[in-house]
């Protein structure tokens, strides 16, 4: 545990950027699920649905810094070839 007074603050700070972190990343993780899931069920309407919102989460993901530029241009382009090939 912290002893200073400015430690402790930061200590609080961290885990509020934590919490909010995990909030955006969980978003990315599910949308991708949904997208796989869509593309098994073969429903090309609610793929294409899916994989717009997976897009816009990475990418809200990406320019906050908490998934790197090439990660997030990877996962979108096999999202993208994985509702193509359907």
């Amino acid at each position: 545990m912290p002893n200073l007074k400015s430690s402790k603050k930061s200590v609080r700070t961290i885990e509020k950027e934590t919490k909010g972190n995990t909030v955006y990343t969980s978003r990315v993780k599910n949308s991708i699920k949904n997208v796989d899931k869509a593309v098994k069920e073969k429903d090309s309407e609610k793929a294409k649905i899916e994989l717009h919102t997976a897009i816009k989460n990475i990418d809200k993901c990406a320019s906050k810094g908490l998934m790197k530029k090439n990660t997030s241009n990877r996962q979108k382009s096999r999202l993208n070839k994985k509702v193509k090939e359907m």
